[in-house]
């Protein structure tokens, strides 16, 4: 690894402040990764610069002397997307953390990325406003890594993930040049790279600022808690309420496992013989929750719910949710460590996918809780393991790629909100092919020909590929042996 001492830092030291600049391996470790913590890399240098121009200045600084640069948000996310480079610059942006505007006839906020994703509904909550994708990290994650994975939530359902609710971006290439994407409108003219931005963990741009769109405070939301004999049920049920043309306002599912881990912890009222719990909720005027919590009443007894149970007021509703929200933190009273991955999954195989998982539980050794958007089936299954045993975490590995790889069986995808990052590059293998992984080169050179900023994430090399067995390799030799693997 490159130490600190072995990068020239007197220009580093000669834009930003003594106190913006980190080498000191017991100030720099916090930083070694994100919340994915099976994979660790100390930056030699961590960068926390406070002003545009400082940033403007490092980013010209480290292009011209191709200095790697990965930049990082709260460092919630989950699949490595901020674990540093052992040559580069660790950029954190967590100094940028103004909310520059809220315009309440507008409906938009305008905020600097640093800023935490619950702040702004704080910000905009004396206007009857708030910003609606909750990701369970919202009291800390931040809205530029929120843009950078294109985050979601329990009520991504309704009012989608993050790119629905963005509506311009700003941010500067590697070279330190300024972009501006989209803006306050719904819609502007050219080619809708604001698009390709949301979602590009980085390896693109770093974001300096971000227009949110925001939305009316319901009047009135309301929970209904469902209790299911059969996981399959569980999730035929998912489909029916989507058949019939109801788009809750959230729409998750805890498992038996989950629901017993986190009833300790919340004392949600979780109906702990279950086999899944879902949580239905509506908001609105008060006329359009009745309604549709009866209509969802009616679909989910024909669906065969065993108990159902319509949150009597916002203290009941909250603590419905509760339990949901703190899963993960739960996770962590259950075993020394665990691992969350995302793959997406149709809706109607929720039920097989879940007792895939119950298979799989016995073939890896290892428990695995299940808590998941039940409405676009994007799956949050909390792998428990030990990180102080070698044996362990290897298992704990192969279990989350065998669940993305069944998420690809069953006509899904590797990721819903949480990113590709270092943890899913063998499975970018196994849904795209060569091709269209080479699309995706393309763009990341168009915007940072020198791929400096955050290399080593996302789109996998030939030479990954075919170690992983997705590319066909005859007598030992690969096609296409003429272009360079890294």
């Amino acid at each position: 690894m490159i130490r600190a001492q072995s990068m020239d830092l007197a220009p580093l030291r000669a834009m930003l402040p003594e106190h913006c600049l980190l080498t000191e391996a017991e100030d720099t470790r916090p930083f070694e990764c994100d919340g994915l913590t099976l994979i660790r890399q100390r930056p030699p240098v961590v960068a926390l610069p406070e002003t545009h121009a400082q940033l403007v200045a490092l980013l010209r600084h480290c292009h011209a002397r191709g200095i790697p640069v990965v930049p990082r948000g709260a460092g919630t996310g989950l699949a490595g997307s901020a674990v540093p480079v052992a040559d580069g610059i660790l950029l954190s942006m967590a100094k940028f953390n103004r909310i520059l505007k809220v315009d309440a006839e507008s409906r938009t906020a305008i905020v600097e990325p640093g800023v935490r994703n619950l702040a702004i509904s704080d910000a905009a909550r004396p206007f009857g406003l708030y910003y609606a994708p909750d990701p369970s990290s919202q009291i800390a994650c931040s809205i530029g890594g929120n843009v950078a994975e294109n985050s979601g939530g329990v009520h991504c359902l309704k009012y989608g993930l993050t790119l629905p609710n963005v509506l311009g971006v700003r941010a500067l290439l590697a070279d330190g040049e300024e972009i501006r994407l989209g803006g306050g409108a719904l819609d502007g003219p050219g080619l809708d790279l604001l698009a390709v931005l949301v979602g590009s963990e980085g390896m693109l741009a770093v974001i300096t600022e971000v227009t949110v769109r925001l939305v009316p405070l319901p009047r009135l939301a309301r929970c209904i808690m469902a209790s299911f004999a059969d996981v399959e049920h569980a999730g035929d049920a998912v489909a029916a309420l989507i058949a019939a043309g109801l788009i809750p306002a959230g729409l998750e599912m805890l498992d038996q496992a989950a629901a017993r881990l986190v009833e300790p912890f919340v004392k949600a009222g979780y109906d702990l013989d279950a086999a899944a719990i879902l949580l239905c909720e509506s908001d609105g005027t008060p006329e359009e929750v009745e309604a549709e919590i009866l209509q969802m009443l009616r679909v989910l007894e024909g669906a065969r719910a065993t108990r159902l149970q319509v949150s009597a007021d916002e203290t009941e509703r909250q603590r419905f949710w509760a339990g949901r929200k703190n899963a993960f933190p739960a996770a962590g009273r259950a075993a020394p460590a665990y691992y969350c991955t995302d793959g997406t999954i149709p809706r109607r195989h929720i039920g097989r996918m879940l007792k895939s998982i119950q298979q799989m539980e016995l073939r890896f050794g290892l428990g695995c809780p299940n808590v998941f958007h039940a409405g676009d089936g994007n799956l949050h299954p909390l792998v428990l393991f030990d990180d102080a045993d070698p044996d362990s975490v290897a298992r704990a590995e192969a279990f989350g790629a065998a669940i993305l790889e069944e998420s690809l069986r069953l006509g899904g995808t590797i990721t819903g909100e949480h990113g590709v990052g270092m943890e899913k590059l063998n499975q970018m293998c196994s849904q795209f092919p060569r091709e269209e992984l080479d699309v995706f080169s393309g763009v990341k050179r168009a915007f940072d020909p020198a791929g400096l900023l955050n290399p080593g994430k996302v789109i996998p090399t030939l030479h990954r590929c075919a170690e992983y067995g997705r590319m066909p390799v005859h007598g030992g030799k690969l096609p296409f042996a003429d272009l360079p693997r890294f």
